[in-house]
């Protein structure tokens, strides 16, 4: 991924900067001891009925979609939570970056970290913070302002010697556009407008188109590992396959001239492996022009532009109904036996 990131056009940046994605998302694994111990189900759920699942959180190229790290955790316990793994991928960030995460980790520290490795964010504002009159340093008009944040307490994942290199104020900008509030350190308003602001911040979305793809393309989201080392080696393979697409598609985006988030990744995972069975009958030079005809294909793949589109989170076509086990299913395998023996067998 960082090597496809490396590879991109300089084009392809935002104002000559690399613009980076980070999301978390879950993924379910069998129900095994193993698993249950290192990535435990949901505390709502009675034992024997749930499945074990892991947190993951991404961090992904907005040019061209690879993903450039994850971390993988569970949700329970000490170090665990989105805001936990993200400390574990700011090495992979460098300096220069841009980097666009939702209101979750609109925090002072996750702000102040990434300011002192020279790493530029842009978030929403959290719905509980309130900014009061006395923090507003200056206004530009439209609601966009400098504000003077003040270094709270210490939090209980940082040791005293962390938090007394933390600053002791931070200034941020704060600008709301498009009916939200968005928190950024771009704070130079010459440079850098609202609706610069508001047209960067609107591609966060495309990190969750991204996940889709990798769960329901790739086939990540429910994995088949019984154990969790092997669980994390089936991430590891997943996000392989998810990167080599995400290459052919900056490959014929290069050929179109076209940005690799033009084209589709469903179209380009169908051509791969209609294009694959051809790979199998040309040997030498053949290979090529196989290839170079399936990178052309692909780059007509072109996504229509669709801006704030908004559609349901609903399918029409209706699921085969199940009952589920309310109770593990060894004790639902018993039952079923004892019912069996108390049947009456008619002669």
């Amino acid at each position: 991924g960082e090597r496809l990131e490396q590879s991109a056009p300089s084009q392809w940046r935002w104002r000559g900067r690399r613009v980076k994605l980070l999301d978390g998302t879950t993924v379910s694994m069998p129900d095994t001891p193993a698993n249950q111990a290192a990535y435990p189900q949901s505390g709502e759920q009675a034992p024997g009925l749930g499945f074990p699942f892991a947190q993951l959180v991404g961090l992904l190229s907005l040019a061209t979609g690879a993903v450039l790290g994850v971390a993988m955790g569970s949700t329970k316990g000490k170090g665990s939570g989105e805001q936990a793994l993200f400390r574990e991928l700011m090495p992979q960030l460098d300096s220069g970056d841009v980097i666009l995460v939702d209101r979750y980790h609109c925090t002072y520290f996750t702000i102040a970290m990434l300011l002192a490795r020279g790493i530029d964010i842009l978030t929403r504002q959290h719905q509980k913070r309130l900014t009061s009159p006395e923090a507003i340093i200056e206004t530009f008009g439209g609601g966009d302002r400098l504000v003077r944040w003040v270094r709270p307490q210490r939090p209980k994942w940082m040791d005293a010697k962390q938090y007394a290199t933390m600053p002791e104020e931070l200034i941020v900008r704060q600008t709301e556009v498009g009916g939200r509030e968005l928190v950024t350190t771009l704070v130079d308003a010459k440079r850098v407008s609202t609706s610069d602001l508001d047209a960067l911040y609107r591609k966060r979305w495309m990190i969750e188109v991204d996940f889709r793809s990798i769960k329901s393309e790739i086939g990540m989201d429910i994995l088949r590992s019984k154990s969790p080392e092997m669980a994390r080696k089936e991430v590891a393979v997943h996000l392989l396959a998810y990167n080599l697409i995400r290459s052919l598609m900056v490959r014929a985006a290069v050929l179109a001239h076209v940005l690799p988030r033009a084209l589709s990744f469903k179209a380009t995972l169908q051509l791969w492996h209609a294009f694959s069975q051809q790979w199998r009958w040309h040997l030498g030079e053949a290979t090529e022009s196989v290839v170079t005809a399936m990178l052309r294909a692909i780059s007509t793949r072109i996504i229509p532009h669709r801006p704030d589109r908004i559609e349901p989170h609903a399918v029409k076509r209706r699921p085969t109904t199940h009952a589920y086990l309310t109770v593990p299913r060894d004790q639902a395998r018993a039952a079923i036996l004892e019912a069996r023996k108390s049947l009456k067998v008619v002669p």
